[in-house]
């Protein structure tokens, strides 16, 4: 009896929507077998609440194997590392990483795995602590005023607000009008007494 083809499904993310995902697509192009199907996400790995890592995770069935470039794309925190390995495996899914050449089936892939997970974490973690410490410089340096307020063009906040208090329209439909997110508006709100 021939053993079933195994379907390759690849995994892609960029921390945000400028960066490019074009190196960990050629790794993907580039490995021995096609993908069936890729899922890119392009946002932080700091949590696994991620669209496309959800929809890899509900797609992939036993007996595929996951691609991906490094186990830093899957997440960045040892624990979410782990719950997502524990997830797929259990799923009967193998994971191949191309850069740490891992075999998540053995103890000590396993085991080498956490090792990863953690060297991960500690990158983000040091990639955070850098920019903190950007920031202290180039604010003791007068280069750095933080985020700048958001203009906001009062008389037609007052106006939306006052239809809104009145019923003739939504909060939501308010928000939409001046362009603000639901925690802004409200603060808006309450700062102004409307």
């Amino acid at each position: 009896m021939a053993e079933k083809e195994k379907t390759y499904i690849g995994y892609v993310r960029v921390s945000s929507t400028d960066q490019n995902e074009a190196r960990q697509l050629k790794a993907l192009e580039d490995f021995r077998k096609p993908m069936h199907r890729i899922f890119i996400d392009k946002c932080s790995g700091k949590n696994a609440d991620r669209p496309e890592l959800k929809k890899m995770i509900d797609y992939v069935r036993d007996g595929d194997v996951l691609v991906i470039s490094e186990y830093a794309r899957l997440a960045r925190s040892s624990a979410d590392m782990l719950r997502i390995v524990k997830e797929l495996q259990e799923k009967g899914v193998e994971i191949i990483s191309l850069r740490e050449q891992l075999d998540t089936t053995t103890p000590q892939g396993r085991f080498m795995l956490t090792v990863f997970a953690g060297l991960a974490e500690l990158e983000r973690e040091t990639i955070l602590e850098r920019q903190r410490e950007g920031i202290a410089i180039a604010k003791a340096q007068g280069k750095y005023k933080g985020r700048q307020p958001i203009p906001i063009d009062m008389e037609k906040f007052k106006a939306e607000c006052a239809k809104w208090r009145a019923g003739q329209q939504t909060a939501k439909a308010t928000m939409r009008k001046m362009n603000m997110k639901p925690c802004r508006f409200y603060r808006k709100v309450k700062e102004f007494g409307l």
